[in-house]
């Protein structure tokens, strides 16, 4: 017979031996038709029930009592379950279907069940009392892997006879009740992965039969019980994942049935003694990691000969690595980091020949790796990394043939890597000898089995070029090579590697260009290459990774014009162009980098003004554009640069004109440097605002006017403002002319008159002057040829830009001058302080469309 037809024979035999008939409350004919729509939710239904129909319910119904009913592993959906009553029921089965009601009523009232299983469904609620109180017979109670909630009920322990109970996977809460200790039958209890708090219950001590006790990943809080102790038939205990806290209580080494330990993150503390491990003999696991357990390492863990997995990671342990160790000769998995573990690695480490995992980072760990290293040949992973490690690899490294991880990163090694490492290892992924000393050139086979992901040799002596193989290592993901004295040419030393993610290549000797193959490396997201002495342009093909965030050139000998393409780049947040021969003008498309965070274009030869464009960055944090050409004005629109923290640097430019006022918005800005450029007019006093501002320069400008004296001027060094002849003020500058005082009243307003007319009159002189230039001729409209009788004539092309907002700027003084009371008129002070500063308006309008009467009131 056929296996399948094997199959299905067996399930219709279990079917009519369990299902047929049926002794309930419901009628016969009821029960048989819940069997046949039973029997259509099965996912494929064998062919001896194919047969069954509504037009032979009798013979269906004239089957035997149901004892045994297993429909596991049939994803069935949920039934009309108050059509079904089987009283005679005495093992059931719905493990790893669809079912996804409250517990079923049926079930309580099969008194005779010694089995249920109900886990890997989706059943809701809480369980029944009826459950407790009915089904005294149980002996197996699953209902793991559902949606269960509330409490496990006191009455849990009228179930006298279970032996079983799996309640693990769950919405379970409240306490675990101390009713469970009478329950003295119970040989294994699974309550993990629910919400139980509280204590762990000391009647447990009272359960002599337990074998196995998992209470993980719950959120129990109190001590371990001493009476826990009590349990000597134990064999597997897990507490790991809570909140327990405390010392071990002695009475643990009275488990010497003990094969699996697992009390790992909790908050534990104490020592583990000798005391408690000698009698664990028969352990295979031993996983204590991420607690607060100290001392040192017992040397009696060398009894364990068992040993599979011993996991003491994550705690405070000291002293050294006791040898006995060595004796684990079944030992697959040893992690011991992140303790205070100190003293050398001794060479009985070399007999553990069955280790496939050492993990000793992050602790006090001194003197060389032994030679003895070389014996561990089923070793997969060695993470040795953050210890005090020094002196030369073994040659005998070589050796671990089976090595997918090598991590010795910040140590003290030396000397150069073993010409040969790799050459034998053909599933190398992951290598890292960062932050050492280590000298000479790569192995050259490094990644000879092409299954190189992440290689990270920063901060070492490296020198020389790079091995060839990695062009060719196409999984590649992170490649760190910086801070050494390589002298590659980087034209041809990388290939495509299209799962580039991080690549730093920066502060080397590196020479060549930039090859555009880097564009076809699409998953990059960060490209790190400055620091060398790269030359050649900017490829625009960069701009064709669209996974862009940091991109550092920085520091090389490129030339060129920065490409206008590099404007696509919308994930970019850190563009560093610096310290090269760029020339040309800042491409405006590089606004278009909205998440823009650093940019850096300093130390290059750009010219023309610096885009006011630059003002709509909402993240900038920090802006160097000093050392450059620039000239024209400071845009006052990078005064919008709300974000704008560690750096504003405009210095050594040729940038004239006013200090923008509105410079005071930025508010978080710490550094500002703006010297060396031919900056005329006052400091404005609003900067004395910015609260922030840590360092500031405004030397070697043309610069004029009283320094101000508030705020961050208050202990202002001279230093910052030198190479201004016409500051005056505090901070060891000349002191300012005073103003002799007015003999009265009467004559300051004279005084005022005869001062504030005449410059009023030369201001509208210029004003229409201005306007002359601007339009070559003006043209009066009489009062009733238009509505618009106020407007210059809309004839004319009318200026734009700076120019325009000139105009509307002079315009605007010499009106205020000529108010009719001369209360509302400027003084000579603002008006010399407003053209000195030369701030002009911002045109909400086109200038064609502004009337006078707008002009009189028009703001900044």
């Amino acid at each position: 017979m056929a296996a399948s037809q094997k199959l299905y024979a067996a399930l219709f035999h279990v079917l009519l031996l369990s299902l047929f008939p049926l002794k309930a409350r419901s009628s016969a004919r009821t029960q048989a038709e819940a069997l046949i729509q039973w029997r259509d939710t099965l996912s494929s239904s064998p062919p001896p029930l194919t047969s069954w129909s509504r037009s032979n319910l009798h013979n269906l119904c004239s089957l035997p009592k149901v004892r045994h009913l297993d429909l596991g592993a049939n994803y069935l959906k949920n039934p009309d379950w108050s059509k079904f009553s089987m009283p005679s029921l005495e093992y059931l089965s719905f493990f790893l279907n669809e079912l996804t009601s409250e517990f079923p009523a049926f079930i309580t009232n099969c008194r005779n069940l010694t089995y249920l299983n109900l886990s890997i469904n989706g059943f809701t609620g809480q369980i029944p009392e009826l459950l407790y109180t009915n089904l005294g017979k149980l002996e197996t109670l699953s209902l793991s892997d559902n949606s269960f909630e509330g409490p496990l009920s006191p009455n849990i322990s009228k179930l006298s006879n279970l032996k079983n109970l799996s309640l693990q996977n769950n919405l379970l809460s409240g306490r675990i009740p101390e009713s469970i200790g009478s329950m003295s039958g119970l040989q294994i209890v699974e309550l993990f992965n629910n919400s139980f708090q509280g204590n762990i219950p000391s009647s447990i001590g009272q359960l002599k039969h337990l074998e196995k006790l998992d209470l993980r990943m719950n959120a129990l809080n109190s001590t371990i019980p001493p009476e826990l102790g009590l349990c000597t038939n134990l064999s597997y205990l897990a507490l790991a994942v809570n909140k327990l806290s405390g010392e071990l209580p002695l009475s643990l080494s009275n488990l010497s049935k003990l094969t699996d330990m697992g009390l790992s993150q909790n908050s534990l503390s104490g020592k583990i003694l000798p005391t408690h491990i000698s009698n664990w003999t028969e352990l295979t696991s031993l996983q204590v990691q991420n607690n607060f357990f100290s001392g040192n390492i017992p040397p009696e863990i060398g009894k364990l000969t068992r040993l599979q997995y011993l996991y003491l990671f994550d705690n405070n342990f000291s002293g050294s690595i006791p040898p006995e160790i060595g004796n684990l000769k079944e030992l697959t998995n040893l992690d011991l980091s992140k303790n205070q573990l100190s003293g050398p690695l001794l060479p009985t480490l070399g007999d553990l020949t069955k280790l496939q995992i050492l993990n000793l980072f992050l602790n006090n760990i001194n003197g060389k790796i032994p030679t003895q290293v070389g014996n561990l040949k089923m070793l997969k992973t060695l993470d040795l990394n953050t210890n005090q490690l020094h002196g030369e690899l073994p040659q005998t490294i070589s050796n671990i043939t089976s090595l997918t991880a090598i991590n010795l990163f910040s140590n003290n090694f030396s000397g150069s890597i073993p010409s040969d490492l790799g050459k034998y290892m053909p599933s190398l992924e992951y290598a890292s000898f960062s932050n050492n000393s280590f000298s000479g050139e790569l192995p050259p086979e490094l990644c000879s089995g092409l299954r190189l992901q992440k290689f990270t040799v920063n901060r070492n002596n490296f020198s020389g070029s790079l091995p060839t193989c990695l062009k060719k290592c196409s999984g590649l993901t992170r490649v760190r090579l910086d801070e050494n004295q390589f002298t590659a040419n980087i034209t041809d030393a990388f290939g495509v590697l299209p799962n580039l993610v991080y690549v730093a290549l920066n502060d080397n000797q590196f020479i060549g260009q930039i090859s555009p193959d880097w564009g076809e490396c699409k998953k990059l997201t960060n490209l790190m290459m400055d620091g060398n002495r790269i030359s050649g342009e900017i490829p625009p093909e960069l701009a064709k990774l669209p996974e862009l965030q940091r991109l550092s050139l920085g520091s090389n000998d490129l030339t060129g014009r920065i490409p206008a393409a590099l404007g696509n780049l919308s994930m970019l947040f850190k563009l560093d162009l610096s310290n090269n021969h760029l020339t040309g003008e800042v491409p405006r498309s590089l606004t278009r980098l909205k998440g823009l965070q650093d940019l850096d274009l300093s130390n290059n030869k750009l010219t023309g003004n610096i885009p006011k464009e630059l003002g709509s960055y909402e993240k900038l944090s920090s802006l160097n554009l000093s050392h450059n050409n620039f000239s024209g004005y400071i845009p006052f629109e990078l005064g919008n640069l709300n974000w704008l923290q560690y750096l504003l640097d405009l210095s050594r430019n040729s940038l004239s004109g006013a200090i923008p006022q509105n410079l005071e918005k930025l508010s978080r800005l710490e550094i500002l440097n703006v010297s060396h450029n031919h900056l005329s007019g006052r400091i404005p006093a609003s900067l004395s605002s910015m609260g922030s501002l840590s360092s500031y320069d405004f030397s070697y400008n043309e610069l004029t006017g009283p320094l101000p004296t508030g705020g961050v001027f208050q202990n202002a060094s001279a230093r910052y403002f030198v190479g201004n002849p016409g500051l005056c003020g505090k901070a060891g500058l000349s002191q300012c002319p005073k103003t002799e005082s007015s003999k009265s009243s009467k004559v300051n307003k004279k005084v005022l008159i005869g001062v504030v007319v005449p410059v009023c009159v030369l201001l509208v002189i210029a004003t229409i002057f201005a306007v002359l230039l601007c339009f070559r001729q003006t043209k009066i409209v009489s009062n009733g040829e238009s509505s618009k009788s106020d407007l210059l004539d809309p004839r004319l092309e009318a200026p734009t830009g700076q120019a325009a907002e000139e105009v509307v700027f002079v315009v605007r003084v010499a009106l205020a001058c000529t108010q009719t009371k001369p209360e509302a008129r400027p003084t000579m002070h603002v008006v010399a302080q407003e053209l000195s500063a030369r701030t002009q308006a911002y045109l909400a309008e086109p200038l064609d469309s502004i009337t006078i009467s707008k002009l009189r009131n028009f703001q900044k």
